[in-house]
């Protein structure tokens, strides 16, 4: 399987914005733990922003995840139907899963689409990586772009799957704007895709 680059944003020159000088980060003196389990860790830190004084800031630690929109030859990207408890609602998600412990996040990202969907990627590009709740929540989401699937057996984790299908991109907009798009890695990916097809939005280097 081909596994292109981090990132695969090339930043054009017309970019004018540049970072600021002068401005100082917080100073962190320590930091302690309040919980911890498998899932979720929530912590204490002692923090002194500029110009503030020193204070406890929560900080909830989760597991690093990678996310995965394959797309296939007929504009169309593959999702899962599936209901959260939490928020209490079905939508539409991309495959994606948790990093284990010394695995690369895009073996992460092969695995859990093929135990997800039953399809597998020849390749995958890695997108982008980000946080998705900056200032207490510490995430790192992996974004790739998978192409190029086959059908390699039924989903294996039956529970994860919901209801699986190739959906038209074209209906993405429609989808978000119903509110049936879940979670911020679904997202991201897809206004990736849709801001990068021909004739749109930025440049990807090939």
């Amino acid at each position: 399987m081909e596994v292109r680059g981090r990132s695969s944003y090339r930043v054009p020159g017309s970019v004018s914005v540049q970072r600021p000088e002068g401005v100082e980060p917080w100073r962190i003196y320590g930091e302690r733990d309040v919980y911890d389990n498998r899932w979720v860790k929530l912590q204490l830190w002692d923090v002194e922003p500029p110009g503030v004084e020193r204070f406890e800031h929560h900080v909830v630690r989760l597991h690093h995840v990678a996310v995965t929109a394959v797309i296939d030859d007929q504009d169309r990207v593959l999702m899962m139907w599936r209901y959260r408890f939490v928020p209490k609602q079905f939508g539409w998600e991309l495959p994606g899963g948790i990093v284990d412990e010394g695995e690369d996040s895009s073996d992460t990202a092969l695995r859990e689409t093929v135990e997800e969907t039953g399809w597998r990627p020849k390749s995958l590009e890695h997108i982008v990586t980000y946080q998705p709740m900056v200032g207490m929540v510490d995430s790192p989401h992996d974004i790739f772009v998978g192409r190029g699937a086959e059908r390699v057996g039924d989903p294996s984790d039956l529970e994860e799957a919901g209801h699986i299908e190739w959906v038209p991109l074209a209906d993405i907009p429609g989808l978000m704007a119903r509110g049936e798009l879940m979670g911020s890695g679904t997202l991201v990916a897809l206004l990736h895709i849709l801001a990068t097809r021909p004739g749109r939005g930025a440049t990807t280097s090939h």
